[in-house]
């Protein structure tokens, strides 16, 4: 499995958010402004960090998933020297859910098995890694505790963030979406959280188009993950990882996700 997509549509509501305490140059700024997380410049674009993370893993083909006012994204990982990793593009007209955006790489996967993250999370290698060795349906979860000590996510929003219970099998049972404090004390331990790292096949295609909208009005990868395991009865395998995961979803996460990237190499 050489084939990654990575979901690029995002509108970056938060990121266009104002924060007087968060320090960021001009370029940062400008592209803060944008919404365009993507090419937020840590010396280097942060997708750059992304990506080359997924080429030391061992991917080759890079789909992102882009919307027609994301042209800046499209014209910069159009000509950008790479040697590892060539690049295409999806586009997915209306910003209706993850799920919607899977669905249109559908040409870009065709028959093959490919692994789907998100653009604005920097995955450490061994997950990505771990996702092609796989066979069939899996996803990475990250333990709880290791998000907490690595991260530069805050634990009140890591506290938010989707849990995974996991049968004896090793299989996904179910995705909790913000779980209660209630919840979280009825599971086994330790905590395994779901950052929307995936390995796909042709299946999930069938899955995108059948399922309805979430109660927030868009198409959601859990509900059509969920459609696979119980309608096509195809196991999602839980792929466990205790390392953090880096989140740029605010302006307030610009700082201290260059902390930790700064001096990174970056080979696409």
């Amino acid at each position: 499995m050489d084939k990654i997509v990575v979901l690029a549509r995002g509108l970056g509501t938060r990121m266009r958010r104002s924060d007087g305490a968060a320090s960021l140059d001009s370029r940062q700024a400008a592209l803060a402004d944008a919404g365009i997380k993507a090419l937020i410049p840590i010396d280097r674009p942060f997708l750059d960090y992304v990506l080359s993370a997924a080429a030391d893993a061992g991917y080759r083909h890079a789909c992102l998933v882009v919307g027609p006012e994301q042209q800046a994204l499209r014209d910069y990982y159009g000509s950008v020297a790479a040697e590892r990793l060539d690049f295409s593009f999806a586009f997915q007209k209306e910003a209706k859910g993850t799920a919607d955006a899977v669905a249109a790489v559908e040409e870009f996967a065709g028959n093959d098995p490919f692994a789907v993250i998100n653009s604005d999370n920097y995955y450490p290698v061994e997950s990505l890694r771990r996702l092609r060795e796989q066979s069939g349906n899996a996803s990475v979860v990250f333990e709880r505790d290791a998000m907490f000590s690595g991260s530069n996510v805050s634990a009140d929003r890591i506290a938010k963030f989707a849990v995974v219970k996991i049968g004896a099998d090793g299989n996904m049972e179910r995705i909790i979406e913000k779980p209660d404090e209630a919840t979280l004390a009825g599971l086994p331990q330790p905590l395994w959280i779901s950052m929307n790292c995936w390995r796909f096949g042709p299946s999930i295609f069938k899955a995108c188009r059948a399922i309805r909208p979430s109660p927030r009005g868009e198409y959601e990868i859990p509900d059509a993950v969920e459609y696979v395991k119980n309608i096509l009865g195809e196991p999602f395998a839980a792929v466990t990882i205790r390392a953090p995961v880096l989140d740029l979803t605010s302006r307030a996460d610009v700082a201290s996700v260059a902390a930790i990237l700064t001096g990174t190499k970056v080979r696409l």
